[in-house]
């Protein structure tokens, strides 16, 4: 699964000029705060200067600390607070003192001492570097946890891809012992001739489900066309014993789903339904579009699984591969839509065998995947041709 980059708030998609401009607006504003308010109380015009002077001191020393805090904010809670305490006090006496000895020089501050001038200016340079300080931790903090909540949502993307992909991967090994073993026999038996029919079927199924990704979703179409290739080679087996229907409206061709999800449903038929009986039985198909909902049943008509009228979470409970292929199912549809689903098994007493699944329909757009109409596959009597920390300044 292809990593995702981390997306943080656009604002601060490029942290360096964030910064930037969060510098220039807050002590920006500052200073035009504190301009009107010297204008209001009729000020002097020399006062202006000095109130120039105190913003490009709170400038710089605010860009020291968003140094100094950047190598703080990853430390143990107990140093980050303990030295942003001692660091931000250095700093707002520092800034009292530059801003005291700028005010000293104009002639109404000659009868205040200097040190009633820095106690003086201590409040509003507490204030101003305080809530540069609250900001700065605020933001980035923000930054983190979204990082954070970015990078669990990947990880718990790749657990579930990963573990749809172990779901599928579980289906294989069963149905290719089965086909290997009808080869096996049929070559004991030198019919040479199914037993290349049956290779060269079994090799273009393979090929068709490696073209989907393990746990991704394929079209209705695409995944009954691969049924089709799968009946075909059960069809070398059962020959005129496995009989099929499939009834796939138009509209749900084109819905998504999860790719080899129905093929151990028909499996567990042509298992327990068509080979039990020496008539055989018939397996059918049927996809639907109800509202925003896509329901499919895969149904046989064969002497039916008794004692199976079990919740899906406790299928596994079942002592057979049919309960290893329907909890398997559960699992996986569980995985794709959460709660948003239905996955309900009748078995009549008079026989036979019905699995409906109801999911949300999700067209998927495909020329290649959607078919108006789905042809239902006949027996052939003879083999195919093989065929992806704001704050310190650079």
């Amino acid at each position: 699964m292809a990593m995702l980059p981390f997306q943080p708030t656009p604002f601060f998609h490029d942290k360096n000029r964030a910064f930037w401009r969060l510098q220039l607006i807050g002590w920006g504003g500052a200073m035009a705060l504190r301009s009107a308010t010297a204008i209001t109380n009729e000020r002097p015009p020399e006062f202006l200067v000095s109130v120039l002077i105190a913003t490009v001191t709170g400038f710089s020393i605010s860009l020291i600390l968003s140094v100094v805090y950047g190598y703080l904010i990853n430390r143990r809670p107990i140093i980050t607070w303990t030295g942003t305490i001692v660091v931000l006090a250095l700093a707002v006496a520092v800034s009292a003192f530059i801003n005291a000895s700028t005010i000293s020089l104009r002639p109404e501050a000659s009868e205040t001492g200097f040190l009633s001038l820095v106690l003086g200016l201590l409040y509003i340079d507490m204030t101003l570097l305080g809530a540069w300080s609250a900001l700065y931790y605020m933001i980035n903090f923000f930054l983190q946890v979204e990082e954070q909540t970015d990078r669990l949502e990947r990880l718990e993307a790749q657990a579930t891809s990963a573990q749809l992909a172990m779901l599928r991967y579980q289906l294989n090994p069963h149905f290719l012992f089965n086909t290997l073993n009808s080869i096996s026999t049929l070559v004991l038996l030198k019919q040479t001739e199914r037993a290349n029919a049956m290779l060269t079927r079994l090799s273009g199924f393979l090929r068709h489900t490696l073209v989907s990704e393990p746990g991704g979703k394929v079209a209705v179409a695409q995944e009954v066309e691969t049924l089709q290739l799968y009946l075909e080679i059960e069809r070398m087996r059962f020959e005129e014993r496995l009989q099929t229907e499939f009834a796939v409206d138009p509209l749900a061709s084109r819905a998504a789903i999860p790719s080899m999800l129905l093929q151990p449903l028909v499996e567990n038929a042509i298992k327990y339904g068509v080979s039990r009986q020496e008539e055989g039985a018939r397996i059918s198909l049927k996809a639907k579009v109800i509202g925003a909902r896509l329901r499919v049943s895969v149904s046989d008509t064969g002497p039916g699984i008794q004692n199976l009228n079990l919740p899906a979470n406790e299928l596994t409970k079942v002592p057979s591969s049919t309960g290893v292929g329907l909890a398997n199912i559960a699992e996986r549809l569980s995985q794709a839509y959460g709660d948003d689903h239905r996955f309900d098994i009748e078995t009549p007493a008079e026989g036979g065998f019905t699995v409906i699944i109801e999911i949300p329909f999700e067209p998927i757009a495909s020329s290649d995947a959607v078919r108006d109409a789905i042809p239902s596959p006949q027996p052939r009597p003879s083999p195919p041709a093989p065929a992806q920390a704001i704050g310190n300044p650079a």
